[in-house]
């Protein structure tokens, strides 16, 4: 468990940042944008839990954001410092508990007969935010992925993620008694 004794470091007033195996990079640096939006992401995880979830949404979301600290912790090394060194990493199982926990939800909120508006109460409001920094998150990391290589999993963990946001605000306004907004096309 790293320690931190000092926040700041002034290594970074140049412009640059460190990965995680050392080497430096600007801080626009496209791998640095991908896991800056993952942390993004985490924190509007964290203001959704702030604003009040159900007990299952909970529970499934503060899982969820440790993990988002392993996809940053996978996405800060390159690939060949990965050998070297032991980090978290998003893997086929993370993936897939996503999978069950949307097929557990969809069976409660049922199918979508319309499109439906972010919004509803707050909780769910503020899991379509997350939702949409995840889309960003997936698509940087799908960008960065034709440049240089990524984690197995990563851009199938953020692609189910999205996913799953999605179904958590419906299964939030469902338990909070709260009516989805629906689209009215031409309104």
């Amino acid at each position: 468990m790293p320690r931190l004794t000092k926040i700041y470091t002034k290594t970074g007033d140049a412009g640059t940042t460190a990965l995680g195996g050392g080497q430096r990079v600007a801080k626009g640096h496209l791998r640095v944008q991908v896991y800056g939006a993952v942390d993004e992401l985490n924190s509007q995880i964290g203001v959704a839990l702030a604003a009040g979830m159900s007990e299952r949404l909970t529970m499934e979301l503060s899982a969820i954001q440790n993990q988002l600290f392993d996809l940053g912790s996978d996405l800060c090394f390159i690939e060949e410092d990965k050998t070297r060194y032991s980090i978290p990493q998003i893997e086929a199982r993370h993936v897939a508990a996503l999978e069950a926990l949307m097929d557990e939800l969809q069976a409660v909120v049922g199918s979508l007969d319309n499109f439906i508006l972010p919004g509803g109460c707050m909780g769910a409001a503020q899991l379509h935010v997350a939702r949409t920094v995840c889309r960003r998150a997936e698509r940087e990391a799908a960008t960065l992925a034709r440049e240089e290589a990524v984690g197995r999993h990563v851009i199938a963990y953020l692609n189910r993620l999205s996913d799953a946001l999605f179904v958590m605000a419906r299964y939030e306004n469902h338990v909070q008694g709260v009516a989805e907004p629906l689209w009215q096309p031409g309104a």
